[in-house]
């Protein structure tokens, strides 16, 4: 089976390949649509005077924004769902899950900012009332709030079969949610002190996580023919006998312990927090330090993804814009501490591993470029593209 780095096909063979944009996706003009829709919510801001509750101290566009409480407290809150892995979910009728990815997705984007997460409120949209599907989401919500250590105060059912269709009739649902959490408006990070030198300790997710699931289902499902009981294909002694379904329905990794060590730690200097999600890697350039990062020491891609790559025939920019391809998180910190974040995430039970570094960039050129040399790609202002 080809890996994540080989080298792209020729231009001749693009019919045969799998893009993101064909699976649905179109990660490319995203800003550019959501440009007039943030035009507007930005004007709330003036709502909420600076010194008042809820006058907003960190911006939409980083992993969480953060609202002030008071003079020294802030209330971090971030929103997000689980996407099209719901369709998987039906397909296989396992709903377990979905419940703990919608924790994840939301409180390991608030710990981003240094904040502590403390409750979340769900929204659960059905095409038809199941009492044991619902309860099986209820007791995968109940998993994830535990990993993270939150209540999930309340939240919103509501029945709306004229507007839902899924993969199976009458088994349509959606799920999002928002995560609140506290941190001292001294603490919050936003990686402005990152600076050359600096070193990122990657921790290993559990899969691919909840993002890129149009892409998987495109090229496992549709253009492999798979089902969802198939072997995933591969070396058997590699994807240790899963399904597809088994590899796709994975939960995703809940971080928030420990980063929360880590930030507590004393010997531990935090200058950058990342959650690897849709994007990919794509997503540490979000820091305000003017500063690119090279990782040169990324671990072996999990199954799952060569996988997808070699049955959609998936080109590599693709690839790594719609998954972690086995890193779920990032700490960047200042040289010495990446041993004892090794240390916490593996007593958390998460493998970890040094995997690059801050270095100084050409803003004006690159912007704040990531240079994943060990598969030939760059990812800056003009996205992900294979080196020359």
């Amino acid at each position: 089976m080809s890996g994540p780095g080989d080298a792209p096909q020729a231009a001749g063979d693009d019919a045969a390949r799998t893009s993101y944009a064909a699976s649905g996706v179109d990660v490319h003009n995203e800003e550019h649509a959501l440009a007039g829709l943030l035009g507007w919510v930005r004007k709330t801001f003036a709502n909420r005077a600076v010194g008042t509750p809820g006058h907003v101290a960190v911006d939409v566009g980083y992993f969480a924004s953060v609202l002030e409480l008071t003079q020294t407290l802030g209330l971090a809150v971030a929103a997000d769902g689980v996407g099209t892995k719901l369709l998987v979910a039906q397909l296989a009728e396992r709903y377990e899950g979905v419940g703990i990815d919608l924790v994840a997705m939301n409180v390991n984007d608030l710990v981003c900012v240094g904040a502590e997460p403390i409750a979340m409120l769900d929204y659960v949209a059905v095409e038809v009332l199941d009492a044991k599907v619902l309860e099986r989401v209820g007791k995968g919500l109940h998993d994830g709030a535990a990993a993270a250590g939150i209540t999930i105060a309340g939240g919103e059912l509501a029945q709306i079969g004229a507007m839902l269709r899924g993969a199976v009739p009458g088994r349509a649902l959606d799920l999002a949610g928002v995560a609140i959490g506290v941190v001292p408006l001294d603490r919050v990070n936003l990686g402005a002190t990152v600076r050359a030198g600096d070193v990122v300790v990657g921790l290993a997710s559990s899969g691919i996580h909840s993002n890129g699931l149009s892409l998987a289902r495109k090229a496992l499902l549709e253009r492999a023919g798979l089902k969802i009981t198939d072997p995933l294909p591969g070396d058997p002694a590699e994807t240790g006998g899963q399904t597809v379904a088994d590899a796709l329905l994975v939960p995703t990794r809940i971080y928030v312990k420990p980063a929360l060590e880590v930030l507590a730690d004393p010997g531990v200097e935090v200058t950058a927090l990342a959650h690897i999600t849709g994007g990919g890697f794509a997503n540490m350039s979000r820091i305000q330090a003017e500063v690119g990062f090279v990782l040169d020491q990324l671990p072996p891609v999990p199954p799952v993804f060569k996988a997808i790559q070699e049955a959609g025939q998936v080109p590599v920019p693709d690839l790594y814009a719609a998954y972690n391809m086995g890193v779920g998180f990032t700490f960047t910190v200042r040289p010495g501490g990446e041993a004892r974040v090794i240390e916490i995430a593996r007593r958390h039970g998460i493998d970890a591993w040094v995997i690059g570094r801050a270095v100084e960039t050409d803003m004006q050129a690159h912007g704040r470029r990531v240079s994943l040399p060990g598969v030939g790609l760059v990812i800056d202002d003009q996205g992900y593209r294979l080196e020359a």
